[in-house]
């Protein structure tokens, strides 16, 4: 990391400040053009699977605002070691094809480096996501 590169928490907090203010450019611009991105889970689920470049990780993030709808989100707590974040935290959001809401207890493992987010693992209570995309 440069003198200039921000802080891995910097980033961290970046974007999350980001997220909420569904600001997709300036959350773009907070990811090293190839990143290690994978949100597992089922496949029914359209924002599940791998991704890398910054339009791909674009459609990911248009996904979650075009397919859900936010009824909360929390942050617990966000701890930093060098270039690793893990941030935990619980959310709610509604499915708008079914109407049903999921809690989703999660936490995010950031890898951050040069000032640029390189890595992005979510895991996520894929099953009661699963079953909100349930007819």
């Amino acid at each position: 990391m440069t003198a200039t590169s921000p802080t891995t928490r910097e980033v961290v907090d970046a974007f999350f400040a980001r997220f909420a203010a569904g600001d997709l450019p300036g959350l773009l611009d907070l990811f090293a053009d190839r990143v290690d991105f994978l949100v597992p889970g089922d496949p029914k689920v359209p924002w599940t699977g791998a991704r890398c470049g910054r339009d791909e990780i674009a459609e990911f993030f248009t996904l979650l605002g075009t397919e859900l709808t936010p009824e909360e989100f929390t942050i617990d707590t966000t701890l930093v070691e060098g270039g690793h974040a893990v941030t935990t935290g619980r959310s709610r959001f509604c499915v708008l094809s079914t109407g049903r809401s999921f809690l989703n207890e999660f936490a995010l493992h950031f890898t951050v480096a040069d000032g640029k987010i390189t890595g992005y693992r979510m895991h996520e209570d894929s099953h009661a996501i699963s079953e909100a995309y349930a007819a």
